[in-house]
């Protein structure tokens, strides 16, 4: 029932996300077009934005692979994500009204390093430390977002989609890797290898 249960939360989330699919761009600056969109505008930009650059697409799934790859259950699992969901949509809030933290885009480029890391590793956490470890990070992600965005009804509506598309880049992270966890040990280590990597270089260009 479980599996069943996954598989179609991840389905769900691939033909969400296949319909807000656009290019993905390497780090375009996370610049929105209309701010003074309405609120359906900017729901669907929202929807778009964690799809337009690689930090935070690979940050999102890589929640999802560690946690399904520490966990031996959904249940279980579904701590890591949820963690990231609450402090993202505080980081984007805090961002709106204002708040200016220093160093966030290396913070963000550091997320894809250590989460990377720790999906080719497979190293578990008390699931006090999980969540604190991806909710601080989910807190930077989420001021980028909100920094950018203006004191408006609006905003919600933006914030909504995006919380709604980090929702099925985790499911879709998690399917992954209780898929693959005890049939492709090797395919799951270069996953994490290969976020890590990309942080790595986005690191080293930021210098």
């Amino acid at each position: 029932m479980e599996n069943r249960s996954l598989r179609s939360a991840l389905l769900a989330s691939a033909a969400l996300l296949s319909v807000a699919a656009s290019p993905v761009l390497a780090h375009p600056g996370h610049e929105l077009q209309s701010l003074d969109a309405g609120g359906a505008d900017m729901f669907f930009a929202g929807l778009l934005h964690p799809l337009t650059g690689f930090d935070h697409l690979l940050a999102m799934l890589a929640v999802g692979l560690w946690a399904a790859l520490t966990h031996k259950d959904l249940k279980q699992a579904l701590w890591t994500p949820a963690s990231f969901l609450a402090l993202l949509l505080v980081g984007a809030l805090l961002g709106i009204a204002g708040l200016r933290l220093p160093a966030v885009e290396p913070v963000i480029t550091a997320s894809l390093l250590v989460m990377g890391l720790l999906v080719a590793s497979r190293a578990s956490m008390p699931r006090w430390a999980a969540s604190a470890l991806v909710g601080f990070f989910a807190v930077f992600h989420g001021l980028a977002h909100g920094a950018e965005l203006p004191q408006a009804e609006s905003a919600f509506a933006f914030i909504a989609g995006f919380m709604l598309t980090t929702l099925c880049l985790h499911l879709t992270g998690l399917g992954l890797g209780f898929a693959l966890k005890h049939r492709n040990v090797l395919l799951t280590r270069l996953a994490g290898a290969g976020i890590a990597g990309y942080g790595l270089a986005l690191l080293a260009t930021s210098f």
